[in-house]
């Protein structure tokens, strides 16, 4: 198989970046099991593309099918930094006219966020908006899914860059640095982050928070907030 993915959430926008060929065969379906994954739980996609070196007939309708599938959820499947080839296909194919591009990962990110998310189901509406940033994306979904039935509005990510884009295109209430929020140590994520958004309230968490029974550890991140607020 001669295609690799990297997937991560950025705020409410999943990236899937690929490399190699979008093709009949073990290509398609592996990038078809990673775009569903993303679909549990997301809507908006970003393709980044700028590391394709092939699109076949058959990859091509899967990335419309991709398209097809997230706007009928009320969403959209986005694509990135095309090659020069994909670019001219999509052209020729006019399939230009049906998916929106842009010339970086970073703008297709944006272009969401310049958007209004729908409610998500079973949470009390937008409320503050939260940043949380950290190294895993299990701890990410449950300190997203704990402040939205909250009444919060989260934004998670799992790169301190990602959290750069999102502080550029988003006025934050509240950053929330989680344990692991990055290899450097948590002040000098602060002081990358802060600048960005100068009247968020900081909130770090410790270490022992990953590691917490769930209830204790929501709790204590609640108090946390309201502590600050």
């Amino acid at each position: 198989m001669s295609l690799s993915v990297d997937c991560r959430p950025c705020g409410k926008v999943y990236v899937v970046k690929c490399m190699g060929r979008i093709v009949t065969g073990e290509e398609v379906s592996f990038l078809e099991a990673a775009v569903n994954r993303g679909m549990v739980e997301f809507n908006r996609f970003v393709l980044h593309t700028g590391e394709v070196t092939r699109v076949d007939s058959t990859g091509m309708g899967l990335l419309v099918r991709f398209l097809s599938h997230t706007r009928g959820r009320g969403g959209d499947f986005r694509l990135a930094a095309p090659q020069p080839f994909l670019a001219t296909l999509l052209q020729m194919t006019k399939l230009s006219n049906i998916f929106r591009v842009y010339d970086s990962e970073e703008e297709a990110i944006v272009s969401f966020l310049k958007e209004p998310a729908a409610v998500t189901p079973g949470t009390k509406g937008a409320g503050p908006l939260v940043l949380f940033v950290d190294q895993s994306p299990d701890l990410c979904a449950f300190v997203r899914t704990l402040l939205q039935h909250h009444g919060y509005e989260v934004l998670s990510t799992c790169r301190v860059r990602d959290a750069k884009t999102l502080l550029s295109a988003a006025k934050v209430d509240y950053i929330v640095l989680g344990p692991d929020s990055s290899q450097l140590a948590s002040h000098s994520v602060v002081e990358a982050l802060k600048p960005l958004a100068p009247n968020a309230t900081t909130v770090l968490l410790e270490s022992g928070f990953k590691l917490a029974d769930p209830e204790h550890a929501g709790h204590e991140l609640l108090q946390k907030m309201q502590a600050r607020s």
